[in-house]
């Protein structure tokens, strides 16, 4: 689909009697082939959710690097419609990067809530450059869910949340929510975890 950024892509993933959309987006570094996003993709259909997984210009152009912030803003923004056509609630989400996008433009575009994976509180290494602001600036019903070992922001690192924002942590798991083999959870049980705490929460948050 065209926007002012350059094509973009979103694929969906669709329930038989959808009751929303579950919008969701990639990180900086990869695309929507990030487990937990396909994940996601697989788990929520038969629960009535429907998915679109959103690739942003620069990745359907074959870049390496992602644009600015701004310039991701606009991407999004610019396919919202598309989100909207099926009529249903739709929930913005995204992993990292994706994440963000979604905190600083669901508001502004009318979506239900927000959905974090992977929320980048700061830079690896770089607590004092919080990102929180753009989280706690959401202003709808959120749910993040960070790995316990994110070099990009651990669970217990994120400042007293507000009501209506919920954080989910997924022990062992990493930025991109791997998990050591000498863990004491699994893979797929990671997996599971992520996939479950969505599912509960977008069966009881207001949308």
């Amino acid at each position: 689909m065209p926007t002012p950024a350059g094509d973009a892509r979103i694929t969906w993933h669709r329930a038989p009697r959808a009751r929303a959309v579950l919008a969701v987006s990639h990180g900086a570094g990869g695309g929507i082939e990030a487990r937990d996003l396909q994940a996601l993709a697989a788990a929520l259909p038969p629960l009535g959710v429907s998915v679109a997984l959103v690739e942003q210009p620069w990745r359907v152009a074959g870049k390496k690097v992602a644009p600015a912030p701004k310039t991701l803003d606009i991407g999004w923004r610019a396919l919202w419609p598309a989100l909207e056509k099926p009529g249903l609630p739709v929930v913005a989400g995204g992993r990292s990067a994706g994440a963000r996008v979604a905190c600083r433009t669901a508001r502004e575009l009318g979506a239900s809530a927000v959905l974090a994976l992977s929320f980048p509180l700061h830079p690896p290494g770089k607590p004092e450059r919080s990102r929180a602001d753009e989280l706690l600036g959401a202003g709808l019903p959120t749910l993040v869910v960070q790995g316990g070992r994110d070099p990009f922001g651990r669970p217990e690192e994120f400042p007293e949340l507000p009501a209506g924002t919920e954080l989910v942590g997924i022990p062992h798991g990493d930025h991109s929510f791997v998990v050591p083999k000498k863990a004491d959870i699994g893979q797929q049980e990671a997996l599971a975890r992520i996939t479950g705490a969505v599912a509960e929460w977008l069966a009881r948050v207001p949308l």
